[in-house]
Parts: C-alpha cells; sequence; structure tokens
C-alpha cells in the first residue's frame, strides 16, 4: 500500500489575478427599482386533517383563524413590509396599507 492510497488529494487551484476580474460597477438605488420581488398577504390560516382536505370540494367552506376586517400583513419574499386591511374594490381583494414597519412616525426610513 502506497503512503498516499486511501488519503484525499490535495486540490490544486490556479492563481487569479486582479486583472482577471471585471471592472467594479457602482451600484445606484436606481438600479434596484427594476428587481421583481414577490408581495404577499396572508388572509389567515387553520389546521386541518388530512381526512377533511381531502373532504373539500366545490362549495366548501374553510374557516381560517382571522376575523373579517382584522389586519393582514403583507410580505416581500417572505420578510415582514407593512400592515393593513383586506378591502374588496370591484371583483379583486386589496390591502390598505395602515403602517410600514421600520418607518418613525414622520415618514422616513
Amino acid at each position: 500500500m502506497s503512503p498516499t492510497e486511501g488519503q484525499p488529494e490535495t486540490p490544486e487551484f490556479a492563481e487569479v489575478s486582479d486583472t482577471d476580474q471585471p471592472p467594479a460597477k457602482h451600484l445606484d438605488l436606481a438600479d434596484l427599482r427594476e428587481i421583481t420581488v414577490s408581495l404577499s398577504a396572508e388572509l389567515g390560516r387553520c389546521k386541518m386533517l388530512v381526512r377533511e382536505i381531502l373532504e373539500l370540494h366545490p362549495g366548501s367552506i374553510v374557516t381560517l383563524d382571522k376575523q373579517a376586517g382584522e389586519m393582514t400583513e403583507l410580505r416581500v419574499n417572505n420578510v415582514r413590509l407593512a400592515k393593513g386591511e383586506v378591502v374588496p374594490i370591484g371583483d379583486m381583494l386589496h390591502v390598505r396599507i395602515g403602517e410600514v414597519y421600520g418607518l418613525d412616525d414622520h415618514g422616513g426610513g
């Protein structure tokens, strides 16, 4: 059995020079304005048995843990952003913002 048998090989890495790196670009806040994020509002939650889920059919009603008129949270990429009231306008549900987390009383950031 040779001395290196059974031992992991040591990886070899090529040297990286400063000239291999692309020039640094300054990121401006305006650059971030075009990034798409996922915004969600949770209407409520409930726990159900698998049996109950399998019995669901068109017209079934699922009771959630929030009351009508209760504030809901808005989340951006699952991070809390704001609280608001769910309001129906036409055939769509909307959220009227009541509080934005992290803003002081003067509306600043």
